[in-house]
């Protein structure tokens, strides 16, 4: 499923989900049982059984709704004749909510069908199952209430926003990273070739093993881009296997890399550094040009790559002199 795959970013759609289809689980088992309410008013109305008649805050602070949300709910329950709103005899500005007769006979008859959903759920969760996931609830409410997510996620954001953009070397614990960012790339614009495969997922064996250099991007913490130094022969390198994470486009990362690439070229004492990319890859090639990159009448003899239709060395004495 793509969901997990997305992790904290997705928490709101897979609960959302899980939240739908239990809603919709026991709305079928009160219809197909005759009875006249929906799962979505069942936090209502069982407080106000439990409870008797009281405000919307307050039935808004005990089930953890908002007020305009358990306002509209009773109005639905209102035009249901399940509840009335009458005024609050100690405090005329107020309207109170009370079960109706019709909602105390209604509710009066649902103890089986309401007994079978929680039959239902132990056995479709399994008793340990049920157990993990009321406990997980408990915890997550109680830590949200204690320290609120969009605070949270804002003070998260000031940190990224301040921090400054390095550039670092691989290191083993980076690995799923290099696979990541590059594959990221190939799938959306081409397709992930036998030979990408195997360089992407054995970088020290085909890049470092062989006197190459790989480089990683990071940004407070998170790896947004990766780019390699290939050894070709002796004074001889490839740039290859750029990658910059989409989300984080246009903040420098890419131009970051290549001059670490470059610097390390320059400080092996590098005779000839090439790449080769592909036409369709418009702002790549530009940035390519502009630190010295020229592009070559023909694509590179031999290339390992299919999608490769671009060849470029990068000759930054004849960009300056065209320059001049």
């Amino acid at each position: 499923m793509y969901l997990p795959s997305l992790a904290q970013l997705a928490l709101g759609s897979r609960l959302k989900s899980l939240s739908d289809h239990f809603y919709a689980a026991v709305d079928e088992v009160y219809r197909t049982c005759g009875a006249g309410i929906e799962s979505r008013w069942f936090p209502v109305l069982r407080f106000l059984w439990e409870n008797g008649e009281t405000t919307v805050s307050d039935v808004a602070q005990a089930i953890g709704q908002t007020h305009s949300g358990v306002s509209q709910l009773a109005d639905k329950l209102v035009d249901a004749g399940l509840v009335c709103r009458k005024k609050d005899v100690q405090d005329g500005r107020r309207s109170l909510l009370a079960l109706t007769d019709k909602g105390r006979a209604d509710l009066s008859a649902l103890g089986p069908i309401w007994v079978s959903v929680r039959r239902g759920i132990v056995k479709s969760l399994g008793e340990e199952g049920l157990r993990t996931l009321l406990d997980a609830l408990a915890a997550t409410e109680a830590a949200v209430q204690e320290r609120p997510v969009v605070e949270a996620m804002l003070a998260e954001h000031a940190v990224l926003t301040a921090a400054a953009l390095e550039v670092v070397p691989y290191e083993p614990a980076l690995k799923e990273h290099f696979y990541r960012l590059n594959a990221q790339w190939l799938e959306r614009h081409f397709r992930i070739e036998d030979i990408d495969r195997e360089m992407l997922g054995d970088p020290e064996r085909y890049v470092l093993a062989s006197g190459g250099a790989i480089f990683f991007a990071r940004l407070a913490g998170e790896v947004i881009g990766t780019c390699a130094l290939l050894h070709e022969s002796p004074g001889v390198y490839e740039l290859s296997k750029m990658g910059v994470d989409e989300t984080f486009r246009g903040m420098g990362a890419g131009r970051c890399l290549l001059a670490a690439a470059i610097a390390e070229f320059h400080r092996r004492g590098g005779k000839e550094l090439f790449l080769e990319s592909n036409s369709r890859l418009k702002t790549a090639l530009r940035m390519y040009e502009q630190v010295g990159f020229v592009l070559q009448p023909s694509t590179r003899p031999g290339s390992h790559y299919e999608r490769a239709d671009v060849y470029m060395v990068y000759q930054p004495d004849r960009k300056r002199s065209a320059n001049a």
